[in-house]
């Protein structure tokens, strides 16, 4: 990939959004419950602002809930930049989060190779120096595997239509992913204080993000030869206290731009209570409409507890080896189980996948995955239409429409963890079996 073909991704890239931006097409795409979720619409950052240059508190009632820091940020965005100045910001915060997610990518490939010339010893004598399923050779050829994950990365985050409505209508997600792009890299790079700063700021807006210390905590303990034996309780320690007192010095300074601590309800209190109920692509808005009040807390705290608590120490078991699949998967996980999910952030962690190239043979449900995917982009807008506006469907099309896009989202994130177990595996074990003198082979299912 030569230089000028790399510039003509990220050109093609950038006049396609400014395009949309400044199109009749953007305030219908801004709109979209899909795009624009009470958290990340550009709208209520608007109304927000407004409301604090009044000397109102914008976190009175159930309006603004970005964190006060970003409010600082946006205010001082929408006080002083034109429209033009501010579309291209968006469109730019876009370019180089792709950017660093090929970086990412590269230094994640690179490491992967090393690796894997490191253990070949330990791996099967059929499996040394050829081919596994079609998989990446073992030794790995390091030119063009790097090379093509550095690629490919960044044009799946660049030409994603998710990632594509999610700039054009001016959401907030955009920054979100950049945090998330630096705190990837960061990890990878082993720096310690931006990858406590990034998760810091990513878990001071959306709560979530906080799962991401884990594999940041992985990454940060091992030696320069990927090994954690014997385990750092320091490094880890030092890492946990730098963490918690960035975090603290953050929710402070959040203190002394708004002088109270209301922020805190309209933030976190907001993610964890769901009191908006407008219909998203997650699952909670349908649910929580039909609960009675008297069930409503138990299963708040059930579905709460499903999305920021109940994988991250069986995955974490599992997938310690490999820090950077771990932290894909709770960012799947969050973006299919959280409060109030967005495109945008679908659009991020699918954008990831092309650094697991090599697991690709091994998966299984790839088309059924793909068909599911377009048959629900397409027909959510649909379904909406004829519910909200011609009135001949009702709640429960559209929510089958988000059930059906969140199963093939957990299809898709089981499928690319199940394909690392059977790749690990093959590598150790082999296919090949001899049962009663025939030769047999051994399919994990």
């Amino acid at each position: 990939m030569t230089t000028l073909q790399q510039f003509s991704c990220y050109a093609l890239a950038a006049i396609i959004r400014l395009l949309l931006i400044h199109s009749e097409y953007q305030k219908i795409i801004a709109d979209r419950v899909e795009v624009s979720t009470a958290l990340n619409s550009w709208k209520k950052v608007t109304e927000g602002v407004y409301l604090r240059e009044a000397g109102i508190d914008p976190y009175t009632g159930d309006l603004f809930h970005e964190s006060p820091i970003g409010l600082y940020v946006f205010s001082f965005m929408q006080k002083y930049l034109s429209s033009w100045v501010l579309s291209c910001i968006f469109v730019l915060t876009d370019l180089v989060t792709a950017w660093i997610l090929g970086a990412t990518a590269h230094r994640y490939t690179t490491e992967l190779i090393a690796k894997e010339k490191r253990e070949v010893a330990t791996y099967q004598e059929e499996t040394r120096g050829k081919e596994v399923s079609a998989s990446l050779p073992v030794p790995i050829t390091p030119g063009s595997t790097v090379s093509t994950s550095a690629l490919l990365v960044p044009a799946a985050y660049l030409i994603n239509p998710y990632i594509v409505f999610n700039c054009v209508g001016f959401t907030t997600t955009v920054f979100t992913n950049f945090l998330l792009s630096v705190a990837l890299y960061s990890m990878i790079t082993k720096s310690r204080l931006w990858s406590c700063l990034t998760i810091a700021l990513l878990t001071l807006q959306g709560l979530y993000p906080v799962t991401l210390m884990v594999p940041a905590i992985i990454y940060l303990a091992r030696n320069s030869d990927g090994v954690t034996k014997p385990i750092p309780y320091g490094n880890i320690a030092k890492t946990i206290a730098t963490f918690i007192s960035i975090l603290s010095a953050l929710y402070f300074v959040s203190y002394k731009v708004t002088g109270s601590w209301s922020f805190l309800q309209s933030t976190i209190g907001f993610i964890l209570t769901v009191p908006d109920l407008r219909p998203n692509i997650g699952l909670y808005w349908y649910f929580f409409t039909e609960m009675f009040e008297h069930f409503r807390w138990l299963f708040v705290a059930s579905f709460q507890i499903n999305v920021g608590l109940l994988y991250v120490a069986p995955l974490a078991l599992r997938f310690r080896r490999d820090p950077m699949l771990l932290a894909f998967s709770y960012l799947a996980i969050a973006a299919i189980f959280k409060s109030y999910p967005c495109l945008g952030e679908v659009g991020f962690y699918m954008a990831l996948l092309p650094m697991w190239k090599h697991l690709f043979p091994h998966m299984q449900q790839g088309f059924i995955v793909s068909c599911f995917l377009l048959s629900c982009t397409v027909f959510a807008p649909t379904v909406w239409h004829l519910w909200i506006y011609s009135r001949s469907a009702n709640a429960n099309f559209y929510f089958g429409v988000t059930l059906a896009f969140a199963i093939a989202q957990i299809f898709l994130v089981t499928d690319v963890l199940f394909a690392s177990v059977k790749r690990e595996f093959s590598l150790h074990h082999g296919l090949s079996r001899v049962i009663h003198g025939n030769t047999a082979k051994l399919l994990l299912e």
